[in-house]
């Protein structure tokens, strides 16, 4: 049931880690936070980490990650001293994908492109969501077109839950500025002009004046760069 009014009402005002708190108290135990160790991420997790809240940390391990995303989750799970739990894609659908198409598929068309994205991230989301009722998201306003028209609180239907993004109107400058404060380990990847990082194959560094996203999928059109994970 979408109750989303109510729960932004009930956090307006509130800091980050005031309205983390609170969605805690209405959500006891069912409060899960996903991350792929993005700069937005790092953040949400240095506040979960360091005021020891009750949500659940996971990431989507699909098997295609860079060098440098290993690196912070490791660097990540040493700082807090905390377990992030890996939901891996199912091995018999990952074998049978690249047994009959090839290791590179998504690159031949946007339906290859979204079976991989749903065999390897879609999937496993959806395993990982089971049983919870908030989903806690990096998600900033800023970060692409169609974001802009998302709230910072949300009823997923796709997955019967709610969404909550706790810092969806900072800027980009606010989450680097907040990193560089409390010396946050972060990809260092996002220093060689990779605002947004996914899979390897499927992840490039961007040109200046190029947008947050362009790196991603860079070979399909502009309005079809989202993976599926935040469609409603």
């Amino acid at each position: 049931m979408d109750k989303s009014v109510e729960i932004l009402a009930e956090i307006a005002g509130l800091s980050i880690e005031e309205s983390l708190r609170k969605m805690v108290e209405c959500f006891p135990g069912k409060v899960i936070f996903s991350t792929s160790f993005g700069w937005e991420d790092q953040v949400i997790s240095h506040i979960i980490f360091t005021n020891k809240l009750d949500i659940k940390v996971f990431t989507l391990e699909t098997g295609r990650l860079f060098p440098e995303t290993y690196y912070v989750w490791n660097r990540t799970i040493e700082r807090y001293g905390v377990a992030i739990e890996a939901y891996y894609p199912h091995t018999e659908q990952v074998e049978k994908m690249v047994s009959e198409k090839g290791p590179s598929s998504f690159y031949e068309s946007v339906a290859n492109r979204k079976e991989c994205c749903g065999i390897r991230k879609i999937e496993p989301l959806k395993r990982a969501l089971a049983g919870n009722s908030l989903w806690i998201t990096g998600i900033r306003a800023e970060q692409s077109p169609n974001r802009e028209d998302m709230h910072a609180v949300e009823w997923d239907a796709a997955n019967g839950l709610h969404k909550f993004h706790p810092i969806f109107n900072w800027t980009l400058e606010q989450v680097k500025d907040y990193i560089k404060i409390y010396n946050i380990p972060y990809n260092p990847l996002h220093d060689k002009g990779f605002p947004s990082i996914g899979c390897a194959p499927c992840t490039r560094a961007v040109k200046d004046g190029e947008d947050f996203r362009a790196g991603r999928w860079w070979w399909e059109d502009q309005d079809k760069k989202e993976c599926g994970l935040h469609s409603s």
